[in-house]
């Protein structure tokens, strides 16, 4: 599918608008420079909602990566060959004016504002396509796939980065809400840090914010766990311990 500019209608324009100054006001205190950086490299701005097109054009001189528009949630498989092939699946439906605080499932906002920015780190880049790689040698595996989900899931999604004797943000679930970009920082979560063999070990929550987070060094220890996230995957599919 594509993305069809013509179908956007004023409250999506203002529900981009809306949510991106709100996170904008509060995200340069919070979140990662890397984020940050993206933001403008990719020049998103309150006033106007990405065009894939253009956007696409800023990431594959930076990165090489593309967007892709996709009608919602895909299947796993599609997903993470989209991922290896550096093409991240983004929705293009907004959600209502009175879903702004909370929306099951990822709208254009997030997939587009959370996460894209960051696709501008040749790191975190490199990251998804090495994770991608391992999902997709054991995709019929439904088990290992949880595994990889679990790790997208505490980084990609849930992450959280010491840089410059400051915690800050870099993922796009986070990013992309106003409470928990408060919350992930302050004193009531948990915070460990990041280890390919603990996250596998650590079931996730859908329907509220996270009671635990990891906290990479540098966007280059994350790539660079890729082959200890593969390691550990091996020896959970050779023990068995890890609880379904």
């Amino acid at each position: 599918m594509t993305q069809d500019y013509s179908k956007y209608k004023e409250e999506d324009f203002w529900v981009w608008k809306t949510l991106f100054e709100r996170q904008m006001k509060q995200l340069p205190e919070l979140a990662s420079p890397a984020f940050l950086d993206g933001v403008k490299a990719i020049e998103f701005s309150a006033d106007t909602i990405p065009e894939f097109g253009a956007t696409n054009q800023l990431l594959e001189k930076i990165t090489g990566w593309n967007l892709v528009a996709v009608p919602g949630l895909i299947d796993n498989k599609s997903f993470f060959e989209l991922l290896k092939d550096k093409k991240f699946p983004a929705s293009t439906w907004f959600r209502k004016a009175t879903q702004l605080d909370y929306l099951e499932e990822p709208d254009m906002f997030h997939d587009v504002f959370g996460h894209v920015p960051l696709l501008t780190n040749q790191n975190f880049c490199n990251f998804l396509t090495g994770l991608s790689e391992i999902a997709l040698k054991h995709i019929d595996n439904e088990w290992v796939v949880e595994l990889v989900s679990r790790i997208y899931w505490f980084t990609v999604e849930f992450g959280l980065i010491q840089e410059a004797d400051k915690l800050q943000i870099y993922g796009a679930g986070i990013l992309s809400s106003s409470g928990e970009s408060v919350y992930s920082l302050g004193k009531t979560p948990e915070r460990v840090p990041y280890s390919a063999s603990e996250v596998i070990r650590t079931s996730y929550i859908k329907d509220k914010f996270q009671e635990k987070y990891f906290v990479i060094d540098s966007y280059k220890q994350l790539y660079d766990s890729v082959a200890e996230i593969e390691e550990a995957i091996l020896g959970e599919l050779e023990s068995g311990e890890i609880e379904r």
